[in-house]
């Protein structure tokens, strides 16, 4: 069970239509495909998707530093030494994604060497999550559309709005649109990645007090400090640390301070180790969690669903699964499906998916 050889693989597919929030703007999935190989001849697998605005990651960047650091420091561990992989990798500070996708792998190797599902592995509570779909950026009429087709296609009842634009009130009426196609039965939370002031979101939170979110993420940046502390003493909406708690020391920092009630885990940015550091941390301080998404395609999805569905916690509330579907294609050899508002975990050792050499030829950008 000793790695032998680590690949990152830049790849590009392009998405059906762009994805706009307040940090940034997607056309294009230009990820890495990460394997790691071990002298059993198993390879795992996992996806790093870069997000500049967010971490600072770029396709360039993760397949720097997976091959010229990374790969040199881990070749001949066993995958049993994950605490050592990760204090070689912690060597280089930053490059969350990088990290997470090297960590997912060698997970996904020792599923596959041991002929156990991950997901049985790090846990095993259930075999399917609920899902939440993120909608972005769009002209209300646009919105609600896009929300009533996912609704009667995938069964999907939890809603993630895209806010953070100003001035508030377009975002106010979007949220009140998608309301009032949708009816009270339909679960909304918004998300502004750190797009308004303090002020800015509580005027917002005040006018839709009505709407009955669930939960507000990222309204303001994490260095209002104090803004921060005061919006989430005056709402009763939940207030997430997402992209301001990417650590366990953030994730301390951010729910002792008053700033977040609850935190967003990413596999795509803490992996399943460092995720399952944050799952028990919050659980011991008594704070929620949900599944996040970094507009992660089919790869990054079952990871997330790997991760999510194993543990009680953070299997309670819809996961962030569905960003796939914006995507014009994947690389998996079986498409995940979405039925009934649920996602099912794949069966099978590891992961339990398979890359299309194909479409892989098709769509990687190194050669």
């Amino acid at each position: 069970m000793k790695i032998t050889r680590i690949e990152a693989i830049p790849f590009a597919i392009p998405y059906r239509k762009p994805l706009r929030f307040a940090s940034g703007e997607v056309t294009v999935a230009d990820h890495v495909l990460v394997r790691v190989h071990t002298d059993d001849g198993v390879v795992g697998v996992a996806e790093a998707p870069p997000r500049p605005y967010t971490y600072g990651e770029t396709q360039e960047s993760i397949v720097a530093v997976v091959d010229k650091l990374f790969a040199p420091e881990l070749l001949g561990l066993s995958l049993l030494e994950r605490e050592v992989v990760h204090a070689r990798m912690d060597r280089t500070v930053g490059n969350p994604a990088a990290k997470a996708a090297v960590d997912m792998a060698i997970w996904d190797a020792l599923g596959r060497t041991l002929g156990v599902s991950v997901s049985q592995l790090q846990g095993g509570f259930t075999d399917r999550m609920r899902v939440s779909h993120m909608v972005g950026f769009a002209p209300d009429a646009e919105m609600v559309a896009e929300t009533e087709r996912v609704r009667d296609t995938y069964g999907i009842s939890v809603f993630k709005v895209k806010v953070g634009r100003r001035p508030v009130e377009l975002d106010v009426g979007a949220c009140r649109a998608l309301r009032e196609a949708l009816g009270p039965d339909v679960e909304l939370y918004v998300d502004g990645n750190r797009g308004w002031t303090p002020s800015e979101a509580a005027r917002a939170l005040d006018a839709m007090a009505d709407l009955g979110l669930t939960l507000s993420e990222e309204l303001c940046p994490a260095d209002d400090v104090l803004g921060r502390r005061w919006l989430t003493a005056r709402t009763t909406v939940p207030t997430v640390a997402d992209e301001s708690a990417t650590t366990p020391g953030e994730v301390t920092r951010e729910l002792l301070d008053g700033a977040a009630t609850m935190i967003s885990i990413k596999t795509a940015r803490t992996g399943f180790s460092t995720s399952q550091r944050i799952l028990h941390q919050c659980e011991g301080l008594g704070a929620e969690v949900v599944m996040g998404n970094q507009i992660d395609g089919q790869i990054g999805t079952a990871c997330t669903v790997a991760f999510g569905a194993a543990h009680r916690s953070s299997s309670q509330r819809a996961g962030e699964l569905s960003n796939f579907l914006d995507m014009s294609d994947d690389l998996l050899t079986e498409p995940l499906e979405i039925s009934g508002g649920e996602l099912a975990v794949r069966p099978g050792p590891g992961i339990g998916i398979e890359i299309d050499p194909d479409k892989l030829a098709r769509y990687r950008q190194d050669t």
